[in-house]
């Protein structure tokens, strides 16, 4: 077994896990179809193209400006994650290298960019894409992209605030007790 860092066997490896699942959750909303949906089930849409007709007439979502910024900046997020999850597992094995805060900043960077482009897509969606009377609702994929966002940030607060308890959870510093018995 590797010797790493903070001396919590059980519980150290819990941020990566999560990072992962950010992950997981991040590719399920790039990928996924049903960002957006008619309640008739007629016209769906995903991050890259609205469909009428139950898919038969598809068209690019990147023709317009905000959908491309909204993808770039979804995909920048990710790229941004998926390299804090490989220096985690540094940060968590290296411990003479302090890269815990550097980690949580840039996992506050992706968390920027995803809320961005999280906010712009249905905010644009209904301005210049929707054209029937129907209600619009947004589905499953596009919560698994609040989801990772969701984890990120947790993440992230872990990652900047784990370092000013590393020296306790190493057991470099005296046990503090709140009853003496003198």
């Amino acid at each position: 077994m590797f010797k790493c860092g903070i001396a919590y066997p059980r519980c150290k490896w819990i941020l990566p896990l999560l990072l992962l699942f950010a992950i997981v959750f991040d590719i399920i909303a790039l990928a996924g179809r049903g960002w957006v949906e008619t309640e008739s089930g007629r016209e769906f849409a995903s991050l890259w193209e609205k469909c009428t007709g139950g898919g038969n007439s598809c068209s690019s979502i990147m023709a317009y400006a905000w959908g491309k910024a909204t993808a770039a900046l979804l995909l920048i997020g990710f790229i941004i994650l998926v390299i804090c999850f490989i220096l985690s597992f540094v940060a968590l094995c290296v411990p003479v290298i302090p890269m815990m805060r550097i980690i949580g900043a840039l996992l506050l960077l992706s968390v920027i960019c995803q809320v961005i482009a999280l906010v712009i897509y249905p905010s644009r969606f209904t301005l210049e894409l929707v054209t029937s009377n129907e209600n619009y609702l947004y589905s499953w994929t596009y919560g698994f992209g609040w989801a990772a966002t969701i984890i990120i940030f947790g993440c992230a607060v872990f990652f900047c605030c784990l370092p000013i308890y590393e020296d306790e959870l190493m057991g470099n510093v005296k046990t503090k007790y709140f009853y003496t018995s003198h």
